[in-house]
């Protein structure tokens, strides 16, 4: 908290000292540029309050046993701007709620895990870019989206599954024209392999990423393919078709580089890990849909120790499918809906194939900035307890 103190000590010394006019709501805490424009930092913060009730369905139909809850979901400092040139930029982002935080472990030093992205860009020649640092690699879309500008209440069941998040590494971005407005996007990764804030690492091996995005009708509105919801009402159809691969050489963990490490008696199992992505987003005249399909397999994903006894950790290999779709109307309401599938390998996971329907509301006070957003959810477990969710959530963003 003595960090959390100091920090905002400083910010407010540099407001008071850089900032007479703040800028307009929704883009920042302050804009400075050195005085030999030089450098610059944008800081903004957001915040999101969440409130949320589950019910299980018993064995006559009836919702039983609610379980409510009232958090503050998400609590951030963001700060981006650019260091001795506007090509070489960089981001920097503190997660501050618990839920940010959340995921200390003696492989990240038994800290909280306050860093969400540490990333320097360097567009170093034409339309090329080198990332250094920790930052989301290039999975899929619903995980690309940041969490403040989200169609519903939260991202769906396909990415709490197969999500490839925070890594530390290394990027090479880069886009062309095929002929008028038709843009290819090539994004490649190098990484650890074991999530973000890792210190003890590297454990395993290497981690491979790449992600092939095609706009055959040219860029979106204000990178509207980076955000829910068709909010500036497309006046031409917009469409991104893209397909990422993963491969993470020697995995300890179970789901690629996230969910838990795979302690044997000897270290760790290891295992190759494969995750293959192919996601799409159309938009035009208020109308959206987003889709997504997920797929991971491993070599070997049942955990053993070194006489092959079963250390009961498995890798979660499977299928998902998210479909999601909206339509927002002039008065800056949104109707949404989703579906997703996951069905993992039953007879090694142990996990029975799952239907999740959502119904989503959206009132944009100030586009994403600023926006009440709720939502109902049936989960359908086949063979196992349904679920019935209902959510609420504030997002305010400075």
């Amino acid at each position: 908290m003595k960090r959390i103190a100091l920090l905002l000590f400083i910010l407010s010394s540099t407001i008071s000292y850089s900032q007479t006019e703040a800028p307009e709501f929704g883009k920042g805490l302050l804009n400075i540029v050195g005085k030999d424009s030089t450098w610059s930092m944008k800081l903004a913060t957001r915040m999101q309050f969440l409130t949320s009730t589950t019910w299980d369905q018993n064995s006559n139909n009836k919702w039983v046993d609610p379980h409510s809850i009232a958090l503050v979901r998400r609590a951030r400092f963001k700060f981006d701007g650019f260091a001795y040139s506007p090509k070489l930029t960089y981001k920097i982002e503190l997660g501050l709620s618990n839920r940010d935080m959340s995921g200390a472990s003696e492989y990240t030093s038994n800290a909280p895990r306050y860093i969400l992205d540490a990333v320097v860009m360097w567009n170093f020649y034409q339309n090329f870019e080198l990332w250094i640092g920790q930052t989301k690699l290039p999975g899929n879309i619903d995980r690309v989206i940041s969490s403040g500008n989200l169609q519903q209440v939260d991202r769906s069941l396909l990415n709490s599954r197969f999500t490839l998040d925070r890594e530390t590494g290394l990027q090479i971005r880069h886009h062309f024209f095929l002929h008028n407005k038709f843009l290819i996007r090539e994004k490649f990764a190098i990484s650890q392999g074991e999530g973000r804030n890792v210190t003890n690492g590297n454990i395993g091996g290497a981690q491979f990423t790449g992600r092939l995005e095609l706009l055959p009708f040219g860029e979106f509105t204000n990178g509207g393919e980076y955000k829910g919801g068709d909010l500036v009402h497309e006046e031409m159809p917009k469409l991104m078709l893209s397909a990422t691969y993963d491969h993470n050489k020697d995995a300890v963990k179970t789901r690629s580089n996230q969910g838990t490490y795979m302690v044997n008696d000897i270290g760790f199992h290891k295992t190759d890990i494969n995750t293959l992505f192919f996601d799409t987003m159309f938009k035009y005249r208020g109308f959206s849909f987003m889709g997504e399909y997920a797929h991971r397999n491993a070599k070997d994903p049942i955990a053993k120790n070194a006489d092959g006894s079963l250390t009961g950790d498995i890798v979660q290999i499977g299928d998902g499918i998210n479909l999601q779709s909206g339509y927002l109307f002039r008065k800056n309401w949104e109707v949404s809906g989703r579906y997703t599938n996951i069905s993992l390998d039953e007879d090694i996971t142990g996990n029975r194939p799952e239907n999740q329907y959502t119904l989503g509301l959206s009132k944009y006070i100030v586009g994403h900035k600023l926006k009440i957003q709720t939502d109902l959810s049936y989960l359908s477990v086949n063979g196992g307890t349904d679920e019935l969710m209902y959510r609420l959530q504030f997002d305010i963003h400075f």
